[in-house]
């Protein structure tokens, strides 16, 4: 794959991953495919849940100048806050050096970045940390302990990640989600789904007070180990916050696009 395809996987199954995902979390949920706009809105408290993506390649900054307002428009109408996600490299020319203000005009403003990875690495073997057990998430007190992880590793309060993944069905059945446990304490999460022939890593974290040790590239290695296991594709994708970025390649993934992360002015 050439790196714009590359770049447009990368947005593609985001649009895949994030419909069944709101979708899970309310049925009733907005996943409207608009020109140029994929919209993947649970409007829950956990942020990560809502969600607005560019889809065009190559728009030109008047056109992604118009994209970015009627994205605006679309979270403004919103009850819960989330993020429009950007990928750099689908831009046409010129609008990147353009974006800022075309961003500050919508009534947006710059969260975070990220970046888009991929690799063709499944299988990979089976891991081991010196520190860990894995045990898969199938109950809904795990699944709890799951989505405190993330809030922790994110900085939310605790009830936005129960509010995006408290009960879910398909969390305990057909996402491959795994906790790092260090004792009888879950200290890093990760999770695989299938999406469109690849394996999508997803809402990978690591409580603050045991970063850096290695907890989270462990457990994300039993995440994909296990859904290659199951499934047996060999491609997987995902998408990584700048703290993430540096672990992924050593399991075998390669950067695409830069991501920016941008949520409503407030």
């Amino acid at each position: 794959m050439n790196d714009l395809a590359e770049s447009v996987e990368s947005m593609e199954q985001l649009a895949a991953v994030w419909r069944a995902m709101v979708i899970d979390r309310d049925a009733g949920a907005d996943v409207r495919d608009l020109p140029g706009i994929a919209v993947r809105w649970a409007d829950c408290r956990f942020a990560f849940w809502n969600c607005i993506t560019l889809t065009e390649v190559g728009a030109d900054a008047e056109l992604v100048g118009q994209r970015l307002g009627e994205a605006a428009d679309i979270m403004r109408a919103k009850r819960h806050p989330g993020f429009l996600w950007l990928f750099e490299d689908l831009l046409g020319d010129g609008a990147g050096s353009a974006l800022e203000t075309a961003a500050e005009r919508a009534g947006l403003q710059y969260a975070f970045p990220g970046t888009g990875m991929a690799g063709d690495l499944l299988p990979i073997p089976e891991p081991v940390h010196p520190d860990l057990t894995f045990v898969r998430v199938t109950s809904d007190e795990q699944l709890r302990a799951y989505a405190d992880l993330n809030s922790r590793a994110y900085g939310f309060p605790l009830e936005d990640g129960r509010d995006g993944l408290g009960g879910s069905a398909l969390w305990k059945n057909e996402v491959h989600a795994y906790l790092g446990m260090r004792g009888d304490v879950p200290v890093a999460c990760a999770a695989t789904v299938e999406a469109d022939g690849r394996l999508f890593v997803v809402l990978v974290a690591t409580d603050p007070e045991w970063q850096r040790r290695g907890y989270g590239e462990a457990v994300t290695r039993k995440a994909l180990y296990e859904g290659a296991r199951a499934t047996g594709l060999t491609r997987a994708t995902l998408h990584a916050t700048a703290a993430g970025a540096p672990v992924y390649p050593r399991i075998g993934f390669k950067p695409n696009s830069p991501i920016r992360f941008y949520t409503l002015r407030g």
